[in-house]
């Protein structure tokens, strides 16, 4: 009977590589750019949008309106010089933008950031809101 010895490193090293390179948050395009993934609600009164933006403080983050065109980007440098022997921890630049409907009222967009999400809410205008149902008098 022969022994085989069997090496399990290599197997381990492969799923823990994976697991550190993909990013659930960050949805890699073919140019090898990455955007935040985000989440759109609509209600009655407004449209909800969410980004996931886990590592950035607020202040690191800009939203911009320009001709009904929302755009959210962010630029983070690299924080330290130091010589590491493997080294996870990526910031990269990123942009997003969304075309707003013209139902949206541009001068009531309110944002927060909280645990790793920014969540922009977008009012709609008072005659773009949708009256679900009303009473209708008889003449």
């Amino acid at each position: 009977m022969n022994l085989v010895r069997w090496n399990n490193q290599a197997r381990f090293s492969n799923v823990f590589d994976q697991l550190f390179s993909d990013n659930q948050y960050y949805k890699t395009y073919d140019n090898g750019y990455s955007k935040p993934a985000a989440n759109i609600s609509e209600s009655e009164e407004s449209f909800e949008l969410e980004l996931a933006i886990p590592g950035l403080r607020k202040e690191e983050v800009k939203i911009n309106i320009e001709n009904n065109l929302l755009s959210i980007s962010s630029e983070k440098q690299k924080e330290s010089e130091v010589n590491y022997s493997r080294r996870e921890f990526v910031y990269k630049s990123f942009n997003r933008s969304f075309s707003l409907p013209k139902s949206v009222d541009v001068d009531k967009i309110k944002a927060k950031h909280e645990n790793g999400v920014l969540s922009i809410s977008l009012p709609k205008k008072e005659e773009a809101k949708v009256k679900l149902s009303r009473e209708i008098k008889i003449s």
